[in-house]
């Protein structure tokens, strides 16, 4: 079936629209990536931190960014202090992630703050920031989708596919993700 009418969305909607400055950015981003990030031993946490500042990331003190994490854009990315990172996370920060102090990113945790608009033809393009508040922990294999907040203290059950705000000191799990108690030493519960 390779008739025209079977399909009726047109080529161009995969043509980017980014600047050529941007895709370029990103491709010496991806192969300093390769390169001075992947293949450093797992322990150079100081070294990921210096290469992530130098293209352009906001990171904190004492954070800890596994050598299989990946970072989509870096000038999107703020990281406060005392955050771990952990093994085989994907930051992918079309729009801003911003991730404050003492959260932990289990491994293969996937924050990703870009979707598309499938009601529309071209399926443009829709990108929302996500905040990680402090003392959160996103646990192993979570998902958290494009314009989530995640309030502080929280925590994201493993496996969790967040698509919602999380309140603060609750704990989250299932897909989607739903409060299914809070943590204890919140006065107000």
């Amino acid at each position: 079936m390779s008739d025209s009418k079977a399909n009726p969305i047109q080529v161009s909607r995969f043509q980017s629209n980014l600047s050529l400055s941007n895709r370029l950015s990103r491709l010496l981003w991806g192969a300093v990536w390769v390169v001075f990030f992947r293949f450093t031993p797992r322990i150079a946490f100081g070294w990921r931190r210096l290469v992530l500042r130098v293209f352009g990331a906001k990171i904190g003190r004492r954070v800890r960014i596994y050598n299989s994490a990946t970072v989509f854009l870096p000038t999107n990315l703020t990281i406060a202090d005392d955050v771990v990172i952990g093994p085989q996370v994907d930051l992918y920060c079309v729009a801003p992630i911003t991730i404050s102090d003492n959260v932990i990113v289990s491994q293969r945790a996937e924050l990703c703050t870009g979707t598309h608009d499938y009601t529309q033809p071209d399926m443009p393009l829709i990108a929302r920031p996500i905040t990680i508040e402090s003392g959160a922990w996103i646990c192993a294999g979570c998902f958290v989708g494009p314009g989530v907040q995640v309030g502080t203290r929280s925590v994201v059950g493993a496996r969790a596919v967040v698509f919602k705000d999380v309140p603060a000191d609750s704990v989250v799990a299932g897909n989607p993700a739903k409060v299914v108690k809070y943590r204890e030493g919140d006065s107000g519960r």
